[in-house]
């Protein structure tokens, strides 16, 4: 049996702020090699009333043994049946680099087979499926890592010390071929607000490559840059979750199930 046929909440999430009642949940997606413990810091900034959840990845972290997804659609599909016990609150995604990829692909699922409509889908420095995407083919390891050097926000003792790289890469590597080969597929909307976040001195998410994911919902759609590069969001991460959560108050409140 396929590790990824385990789609229990305890699997596949870890709460980052935890609320008794709340009225709205939030559902984060790291990037390519990142984990759910990128997301810890954002815990101290987070209103009354909403819940912040990070999705676990196989492959890393406290799920280092577990195998690694075979495609974007196969861990969408897990992490939205993991969702099941969420539906009751109105649920919002956010996804950062590939994590917006997946983010995009587990809303279309919530919305396809359990008519649930999430409350806002927020995308962060990817290219909007369907799109023309940088590829990934570093056949060294000094290449992929120099790669990631490019996009900043890995601390470069990290990349140096070679038992945290002898953990880091296996997933790494899993995520970049997940990435290479994810097309996305044409004709389906989503029927929810989207907002697209990017850094204005990043060169392969830039603001034309955001801009594209106004295509993939009938809802609204909002485009927005911070100062910085891949990473913008570390450097900016007050102004990010004050915007996002302003956008995700007025979009709660039409959040229901599909009709």
């Amino acid at each position: 049996m396929s590790v990824l046929a385990d789609r229990s909440s305890t699997t596949w999430f870890r709460t980052i702020k935890r609320c008794s009642s709340p009225r709205t949940r939030l559902l984060c997606f790291p990037h390519a090699g990142g984990a759910a413990s990128f997301f810890r810091s954002w815990a101290d900034d987070v209103p009354d009333g909403v819940e912040v959840v990070a999705v676990r990845y196989p492959g890393r972290e406290d799920r280092l043994f577990d195998a690694m997804a075979d495609s974007i659609e196969d861990m969408a599909g897990s992490v939205a049946e993991a969702c099941r016990g969420f539906l009751g609150t109105p649920l919002a995604l956010f996804g950062h680099s590939m994590g917006a990829s997946v983010a995009h692909e587990t809303a279309l699922r919530l919305q396809e087979e359990y008519g649930t409509r999430p409350a806002a889908l927020f995308v962060s420095a990817r290219t909007a499926p369907g799109r023309p995407h940088h590829p990934f083919s570093y056949s060294e390891d000094s290449e992929l890592l120099e790669h990631v050097r490019s996009l900043g926000g890995t601390a470069e003792h990290t990349l140096r010390d070679p038992e945290v790289l002898d953990l880091v890469l296996p997933s790494l590597r899993g995520d970049y071929r997940l990435v290479g080969k994810y097309e996305g597929t044409a004709g389906r909307s989503l029927q929810t607000p989207v907002v697209a976040y990017y850094g204005t001195r990043d060169a392969k998410a830039d603001r034309d490559a955001l801009a594209c994911w106004s295509d993939v919902t009938g809802g609204s759609f909002t485009l927005r840059a911070f100062p910085g590069d891949h990473f913008y969001l570390v450097d900016n991460r007050r102004e990010l979750l004050a915007d996002l959560f302003a956008h995700l108050g007025h979009a709660e409140r039409g959040v229901g199930a599909v009709a």
